[in-house]
């Protein structure tokens, strides 16, 4: 039994790697919608928590380390996987660089960027973000909007993206106008088919 507790702890660079990894998810907004809302079901705290811990590994056992490229990427898989939510807003390559510059520093025993990190987490507990949602362009499924920046915010504060509406959702309880201008109106209860 003695042999368990003398295991040795990670090295110092590891653990603030990976309180600074933590950190970073906790204050990107997508990612703390997706836990808000319950994106991709239950559990969505733990999928964070989660992610941060494939991050870590990644970087830990990977040879090279992994670049900025690859954690967008894994980044954005793991969004589309886990908390259906496909995202173009550009967040996922800020994350990413923000991610290696928190490696790139905690391997010379730097902490600014992860206690930067932390500081704003913790301003941020507890506070829900304020999502809307947005018609659905005619011409495409998903509206597009090309014209936004990248947002590149390296202080983790990034403006929450825009919850888009499917197109072929239409609201219930919106009267149905035809061709003349008269509202159909339409019995309760059975349908006729």
């Amino acid at each position: 039994m003695a042999s368990i507790s003398q295991q040795s702890a990670p090295p110092l660079s590891s653990v603030l790697f990976a309180r600074g990894v933590i950190a970073r998810l906790a204050v990107w907004t997508i990612l703390r919608i997706a836990v808000q809302e319950g994106w991709g079901g239950h559990g969505a705290l733990e999928k964070r928590t989660w992610l941060a811990s494939v991050i870590v590994d990644a970087f830990e056992e990977q040879v090279p380390t992994p670049d900025d490229q690859y954690i967008e990427e894994l980044l954005l898989q793991v969004m589309a996987d886990e908390f259906e939510a496909v995202l173009e807003d550009g967040s996922a390559e800020s994350v990413a660089k923000d991610i290696v510059q928190i490696w790139d520093e905690t391997r010379v025993g730097k902490q600014d960027a992860v206690q930067k990190f932390e500081e704003i987490a913790e301003t941020m507990k507890g506070k829900k973000v304020d999502a809307q949602i947005a018609p659905a362009n005619e011409d495409d499924e998903w509206e597009d909007d090309d014209s936004e920046a990248d947002s590149g915010d390296d202080e983790g504060d990034e403006e929450a993206p825009q919850l888009l509406k499917p197109q072929d959702s239409t609201p219930k309880n919106e009267p149905e106008v035809d061709d003349d201008g008269f509202t159909l109106v339409k019995g309760k209860g059975k349908s006729r088919k």
